[in-house]
């Protein structure tokens, strides 16, 4: 089987850690967030992986390559010369997707964040005969979203309404799909949308289904939402294999440490926190709420909370970093100045205090 992810996009809303990496390569849980979906597939049996991508190729794929040998699989690029939306990729990769098996393929959004029941979506697939399949998952308030209306007993979608006003229903499309090869046939090499333009066209021939996503949902495509998937990703993580989560008196709720960080004595660690590799937290830190990135130094007494702190970037002595501060790469703040909410880009020193969020270039 072979997977497209759509990879595109400038990842503007995750500035300034998009600044130095493709959003695609941003750690998530102390790995990229398309290692993610490459682990995922792998683990079904997909063979290939095509990134459909118009920004920063090389980048990606040299990076890939280490895991292309490590996971024994093939990863290819597709590469845009415009941005051709969600559905124009497919038309672009189609040489690479179709081959002489006829089997299906999947289409995934790169930044989306699930337990991804692969397996489950190709039997889904299979039971229902249809043409395309596509993965829904409920949420609390509909009106936010593009609402997929379903017939609840046959799963067959009926349409999409766009943020609805009034209650129509709670599941939105969860940005994973699986489609057969015929579906190419109704895309043509221009920009265009799959959710607007393609799938209500298979829908309206009662020939596209839907899946109801079982576990958690995210796409943390921007801070606020990285955050709230990285404690819905540890929540997951608790109850398929808790072995891979830190424990320890300094341990509050889910955290997750690489083995290759060192922790200080005095440390009051989590809810909710991720730290990368060769990380070094001193003794008497306080950290709730956080992503780590690899490289960081967090000195004494520092306390970080709903924050992300990028690679090789130090937080000073008795420092506080709260309510979304985000700091690009090598950023150093200072020792007892104060972060609310500053978004930092990279390589800069901060030397006095940020007391309300804001930009800091």
């Amino acid at each position: 089987m072979k997977a497209l992810i759509l990879v595109g996009g400038f990842g503007t809303r995750l500035r300034p850690l998009t600044l130095s990496v493709p959003k695609p390569l941003v750690d998530f849980a102390n790995k990229p967030m398309i290692l993610h979906q490459i682990e995922a597939l792998k683990a079904i049996g997909v063979t290939e992986v095509v990134l459909a991508i118009n920004y920063q190729p090389e980048v990606m794929l040299n990076f890939l390559k280490d895991f292309e040998a490590k996971l024994e699989i093939k990863i290819t690029c597709s590469q845009e010369t415009e941005p051709l939306g969600t559905a124009g990729p497919l038309a672009l990769a189609r040489d690479k997707l179709i081959d002489d098996s006829g089997e299906p393929f999947f289409v995934l959004n790169s930044d989306v964040i699930s337990e991804y029941p692969l397996k489950e979506m190709i039997e889904f697939h299979k039971s229902h005969g249809g043409e395309a399949s596509i993965m829904v998952t409920k949420v609390d308030e509909p009106s936010k979203y593009g609402v997929v209306v379903m017939d609840e007993s046959t799963r067959q979608v009926k349409s999409f309404v766009e943020k609805p006003k009034l209650f129509v229903g709670n599941k939105i499309n969860a940005g994973i799909y699986l489609l057969n090869p015929s579906v190419l046939d109704r895309i043509e090499l221009r920009p265009t949308s799959i959710e607007k333009e393609v799938f209500p066209k298979i829908a309206a021939e009662k020939k596209l289904y839907a899946m109801v996503l079982p576990g958690f949902w995210m796409d943390i495509g921007q801070p606020r939402d990285y955050i709230t998937g990285l404690r819905l990703y540890l929540d997951s993580l608790r109850k398929k294999s808790s072995q891979k989560l830190a424990s320890g008196a300094h341990v509050i709720g889910n955290v997750l440490v690489d083995e290759s960080a060192k922790i200080g004595d005095g440390c009051l660690i989590g809810p909710d926190v991720a730290i990368g590799p060769g990380c070094v937290v001193e003794s008497g830190v306080r950290l709730s709420r956080c992503t780590v990135m690899r490289g960081v130094r967090i000195k004494k007494h520092a306390c970080i909370s709903s924050s992300i702190i990028g690679w090789h970037s130090t937080v000073g002595q008795w420092a506080r970093v709260e309510n979304m501060t985000i700091l690009g790469e090598d950023v150093h703040v200072g020792d007892e100045v104060y972060s609310n909410g500053g978004v930092v880009l990279p390589h800069k020193e901060i030397k006095s205090s940020i007391l309300k969020p804001e930009i800091v270039m």
